[in-house]
């Protein structure tokens, strides 16, 4: 009997990289996506070029529905035509500037949304192992607290501080500024950690920095550096909200995000709490990173400058990838800074 995985998101950067590992790796994968995303950042955003790009490419393998994750009778359709070894749930409203819009939207897809398949996941695969997209969002605006120093380029720690190397688990997510979409990121994310230690489940937080590749349907709400690389690519006015442009943050590919959840996968603990990164080796600020993809691209940037920063905003983030290296010593990080952003030139350009 073939593995058979859930995906949640499955049209978006992490749930259509995860649906190609998975039918890669022989797995029957069904896969949910409404592409709430268009909703939230326009038609320019939609993740239905890449749902139909999976059903397309493996239809042997793939099953897709457009459930809404709120919708919990909905979802237990499905929980009861299937027994799962995986959930990897990566559905979410993404963004902390749209969630002040309308927040019972934000919390509902983000948190009961969460609750709804971590339930379903109890009631009818309770030995599957469930992998939550979390955020560093979570640890709220705490960061800006760090003694961070302005350099040229960038905001920086001093090489001797504890958090050099980066921010690990033990950071305080308490009396900060998260945004709303922080708040209802938190409330899902507790979830899952509970439901690992009161109902004996393998239940997985990963809180990601900025997780990016070719397949993100980028918009300026969400996305950093595939925006980015879209806007100058195409020509486009980038704005860059305060902090001088110098705000840093650490960036992971797609690619090897999907490796840790199936490094975790193939050994799960119960309520296993990992923040989730690029690492300080690849750490960019915005100045620099338009730097890097204009010498990559040959195009200049078209940038506008706002004093107003994002509220809840970090202006320094690295992820200290410690534990999950301690814990899977076999994963390693694979696609460099410079990597990501050549491969995401091309795939504009294609």
């Amino acid at each position: 009997m073939n593995n058979t995985a859930l995906v949640t998101g499955s049209g978006g950067l992490i749930g259509s990289e995860a649906v190609m590992a998975l039918c890669g790796q022989g797995y029957e994968v069904i896969g949910i996506d409404n592409d709430l995303r268009s909703y939230f950042f326009g038609e320019a955003a939609s993740t239905k070029w890449n749902s139909d790009r999976l059903k397309e490419s493996f239809s042997s393998r793939y099953k897709h529905y457009s459930n809404d994750i709120r919708n919990y009778s909905d979802l237990e359709v499905i929980f009861r035509e299937k027994r799962f070894d995986l959930v990897i749930h990566a559905a979410a409203q993404p963004s902390h500037d749209w969630a002040a819009k309308d927040p019972l939207m934000d919390f509902s897809v983000n948190a009961l949304g969460t609750l709804n398949l971590l339930e379903l996941t109890r009631l009818y695969s309770p030995e599957a192992t469930f992998i939550f997209t979390s955020t560093n969002k979570v640890y709220g605006d705490r960061p800006n607290t760090l003694p961070l120093i302005e350099m040229p380029t960038r905001w920086e720690i001093e090489s001797h501080h504890e958090y050099f190397v980066g921010i690990n688990e033990l950071m305080s997510i308490d009396q900060s500024t998260h945004s709303l979409f922080g708040a209802s990121k938190v409330s899902a994310d507790i979830l899952v950690q509970e439901y690992g230690r009161y109902f004996d489940m393998n239940t997985a937080v990963f809180r990601g920095g900025c997780l990016t590749g070719p397949m993100h349907s980028a918009a300026e709400l969400h996305g950093f550096l595939a925006y980015l690389v879209k806007s100058i690519q195409e020509g486009n006015l980038y704005t860059i909200f305060g902090y001088k442009g110098k705000q840093v943050r650490d960036n992971i590919h797609s690619r090897d995000l999907i490796s840790m959840f199936m490094h975790f996968h193939k050994n799960p603990k119960k309520a296993a709490v990992y923040n989730t990164g690029g690492g300080r080796a690849n750490s960019i600020s915005i100045l620099e990173a338009i730097s890097k993809i204009e010498s990559t691209s040959g195009k200049r940037a078209k940038v506008k400058y706002s004093d107003i920063n994002r509220k809840g905003d970090h202006i320094w983030y690295i992820s200290d990838l410690t534990k999950f290296e301690t814990d899977y010593p076999d994963w390693a990080i694979t696609y460099g800074i410079d990597d990501l952003i050549e491969e995401m030139v091309k795939a504009v350009n294609l």
